[in-house]
């Protein structure tokens, strides 16, 4: 039987929603092996002179965990 952990990352990007969820899997695969997937919760930007200046996400990261 399989047996999956969920952590919560905050992820942003100037670029865009897209991007800041690339960010996440970019930074938690360095310390986090076998993801499976990203689950988005929450989307907003933050706003300066009237312009989007950065897209942030709440994800949830699902990874297997080593069975012996």
């Amino acid at each position: 039987m399989g047996v999956l952990k969920v952590i919560e990352i905050l992820g942003n990007s100037t670029v865009s929603f897209e991007d800041a969820v690339s960010n996440v899997v970019k930074e938690a695969s360095k310390t986090v092996n076998d993801i499976r997937s990203v689950y988005v919760k929450d989307m907003h930007v933050t706003v300066k002179n009237n312009k989007i200046a950065e897209y942030r996400v709440n994800t949830k990261v699902s990874f297997g965990i080593k069975q012996d």
